[in-house]
C-alpha cells in the first residue's frame, strides 16, 4: 500500500514536471522576453496598439453580453418547462461549434457581403445595399459570429446550475409571497452564480484572443492579429511578445477573478435530481411555445453552415439569395490543390499525437483528483485547466520563444523543419482540460466501491485501474480523447503562428492560405471546411449522445 502511495506521488511530481516545462516555461518565457518596461509604455503610447487592445476588450466585453443574452433565457426555459423535443434541444445547442468560427467567417462573408444574401433580399425588396463588413459592421460581425460560436459553453453552464438548485427553495419563497421577479433576482440567479461565471470567464477569454475570425474578417486593428502580423519581425522587434504579455495578464485577471467569485460562492445546494416532477408542462398547443426560441436560435446559428455548404456546392452564389446550380467542381480544386491532402495527413499526425498525450495526462491528474486525493492533487489540478485560462497565442508565443532561447527546445521543436512534437504538445496542452473535466465527471458519479473490493481481494492497483475503474468511465473517456482530437484537427492559434513550411501545414493554415487565394479561393476553402464540419459534427453528436446533459462539465473550470 505504501509502495504505491509512493508511485501515485512520483506520476504526480512527473506530470507536474511535465505542465511546468510545456506550460509554464512557454508562459514564463512569453514573460520574460516580454517584459521590458520601454516596451510596455511604448505599447500603451503606440495609438494603432493601443486601439487593438481596446478593440479586443470590447469584442469580448460585447461578445459576452450576446452570449448571455441567449444562453440564460434558454436555460430558464430549458429548466423550467417539460415540452416536445426537449431531449434534444441541449444536442441541438452544440451545432454551434461544429464549425470554427475561423471557418464560420467563409460563411457569414457569403451572409453579410456586399453581394451576398441579405443585401439580395433588401435589392429584391427595393432597399439599399447595406455595408455590414465596412467600418463599424465588421466589428459588430465578429462579435456576432463569435456569439453564435460560443453560446453553447454559456448554456451548458447555466442548464447544469439550474439542476443542482432544490425546487424546494424556490416554492418555499413562493409559499412566502414572493414574485416570479424576486425569486429569480434573490434565489436562482445568485446560486447560479458559479455556472455563470465559469461559462462567462471562458466566453471572455475565449473572445478576448480569437485570433481566426478578425484575421478572416480583414478587422486587423485587434491585439491578436497584431501579434500574428509581428510574426516576421520577432527577431529585430520584441513588441508582439510584449503585446502578447499584456494580453495573458488581462487574461489571467480575467481567470483569477472568477476563481475567487466562485470561490465565495461555495455553498452546497441539494441536487434537483432528489426531488422530481418540477417541471411545468402546459397543455395543447402551448407545450409547443418553449421549442420555439431553441428552434429560431438554432436556425440563426445553422445560417454559416448553409451558406458555407451553398458556397462549396454551387455553381454560382454571387448577388443571388440561393445558389445556382449543383458542382462537385470546387471539391475537386481544393483536393487537387498542393496544400490540402499533405495538410489532413499532418492534422491527423499531430492531433492523434496530442490526443494520446492528452488523454494519458487527463486520466491521471482526474485519479489523483477524485481517487487518489495526493497532498497537491489541487495544484495540479489548476495547472492542467489553466490552458482554459491562457490564450492559445501565449503558448504558440512561448514555444517559438523557447525555440530560440533554450538549445534542447530548438532541437527538439524545430518550427520550420520538423514541428512534430511542437505542434503536438502545444495541442496537448491546450486540451487537456476536456480530458480532466470529462474523465473526473466519469469519477465522481461512479462508486468507488468495486475499486475497493476488487484491492481487498487482492487485486493490484494497476489491476484494479485496468480491470474496474477504465471500464467504468470509459464512455467519458472516449469522449475526452474524441475533444482532444477533434479540436486539436481544428486548432487555429497553434497551427496560424507555429506552422511556417507549406509541407507541414495543419488543416487549418492549408485553409487560411485557400482562402487567400483570389478567385476560386474561398470556394475552395468552403468546400475544405464543410469536410472539417462534418468531422467534427460527428465528434460532438457522438460525445453528446454518450454523456447527455452531463456534456456542460467539460467547459467548466
Amino acid at each position: 500500500m505504501k509502495s504505491n502511495r509512493i508511485i501515485q506521488y512520483l506520476v504526480m511530481t512527473a506530470l507536474t514536471l511535465f505542465l511546468g516545462v510545456f506550460l509554464l516555461l512557454p508562459v514564463f518565457t512569453v514573460i520574460q522576453v516580454g517584459c521590458d518596461w520601454g516596451l510596455i509604455v511604448e505599447a500603451f503610447r503606440s495609438q494603432v496598439y493601443l486601439e487593438g487592445l481596446l478593440n479586443s476588450l470590447k469584442i469580448a466585453v460585447v461578445t459576452t453580453i450576446l452570449v448571455a443574452l441567449i444562453s440564460l433565457p434558454l436555460a430558464l426555459i430549458y429548466d423550467r418547462f417539460d415540452f416536445p423535443g426537449k431531449e434534444f434541444c441541449s444536442l441541438a445547442m452544440l451545432v454551434p461549434m461544429i464549425l470554427p468560427p475561423f471557418v464560420g467567417a467563409l460563411g457569414f462573408q457569403q451572409l453579410l457581403g456586399h453581394y451576398g444574401v441579405f443585401n439580395s433580399i433588401l435589392a429584391a425588396l427595393g432597399f439599399e445595399r447595406m455595408d455590414f463588413l465596412g467600418g463599424s459592421g465588421t466589428f459588430w460581425s465578429v462579435c456576432f459570429i463569435e456569439a453564435l460560436h460560443l453560446y453553447p459553453i454559456f448554456y451548458l453552464n447555466s442548464v447544469t446550475a439550474l439542476g443542482n438548485i432544490d425546487p424546494a427553495l424556490n416554492e418555499s419563497a413562493a409559499n412566502m409571497g414572493a414574485s416570479r421577479w424576486r425569486r429569480f433576482v434573490s434565489i436562482t440567479l445568485p446560486m447560479m452564480r458559479p455556472g455563470l461565471l465559469a461559462g462567462g470567464s471562458i466566453v471572455l477569454v475565449w473572445s478576448f484572443t480569437e485570433l481566426g475570425t478578425p484575421l478572416m474578417f480583414g478587422y486587423t486593428r485587434v491585439a491578436p492579429v497584431q501579434i500574428f502580423n509581428g510574426l516576421n519581425e520577432l527577431e529585430t522587434n520584441p513588441l508582439p511578445y510584449t503585446l502578447v504579455l499584456i494580453m495573458l495578464a488581462v487574461s489571467a485577471g480575467l481567470y483569477l477573478v472568477s476563481r475567487l467569485a466562485l470561490g465565495g460562492n461555495s455553498s452546497a445546494v441539494s441536487a434537483k435530481g432528489t426531488i422530481g416532477g418540477s417541471a411545468v408542462r402546459l397543455r395543447s398547443w402551448k407545450r409547443f411555445l418553449p421549442l420555439v426560441p431553441f428552434v429560431v436560435v438554432s436556425l440563426l446559428a445553422v445560417l454559416p453552415h448553409l451558406a458555407l455548404i451553398g458556397v462549396a456546392f454551387g455553381k454560382s452564389y454571387y448577388n443571388t439569395i440561393l445558389p445556382h446550380g449543383f458542382t462537385l467542381q470546387h471539391f475537386d480544386n481544393a483536393l487537387s490543390n498542393a496544400l490540402v491532402l499533405p495538410s489532413i495527413g499532418n492534422s491527423l499526425r499531430y492531433s492523434s499525437l496530442a490526443m494520446l498525450i492528452a488523454v494519458a495526462i487527463g486520466v491521471v491528474v482526474a485519479l489523483a483528483s477524485v481517487r487518489w486525493k495526493l497532498r497537491g492533487s489541487v495544484v495540479l489540478d489548476l495547472l492542467a485547466m489553466l490552458p482554459l485560462a491562457v490564450p492559445g497565442v501565449v503558448i504558440a508565443f512561448g514555444f517559438l520563444g523557447m525555440t530560440v532561447k533554450f538549445a534542447w527546445a530548438g532541437a527538439l521543436f524545430d518550427p520550420v523543419e520538423n514541428p512534430l512534437w511542437l505542434l503536438s504538445i502545444a495541442y496537448a496542452v491546450r486540451r487537456i482540460p476536456y480530458v480532466v473535466r470529462s474523465v473526473g465527471s466519469g469519477l465522481e458519479q461512479t462508486p468507488e466501491e468495486l475499486e475497493l473490493a476488487a484491492r481487498n481481494m487482492g487485486a493490484g492497483s494497476w489491476q484494479t485501474l485496468r480491470r474496474i475503474t477504465v471500464p467504468m468511465v470509459a464512455a467519458n473517456l472516449l469522449v475526452g480523447g474524441l475533444f482532444a482530437f477533434s479540436f486539436s484537427m481544428l486548432e487555429v492559434s497553434d497551427s496560424l503562428i507555429l506552422a511556417q513550411k507549406s509541407e507541414f501545414f495543419p488543416i487549418t493554415k492549408a485553409l487560411f492560405e485557400l482562402s487567400q487565394i483570389l478567385g476560386s479561393g474561398p470556394s475552395s476553402a468552403s468546400a475544405f471546411g464543410v469536410w472539417a464540419m462534418c468531422f467534427l459534427a460527428m465528434t460532438l453528436i457522438t460525445a453528446g449522445i454518450l454523456m447527455g446533459k452531463r456534456i456542460g462539465s467539460i467547459f467548466k473550470f
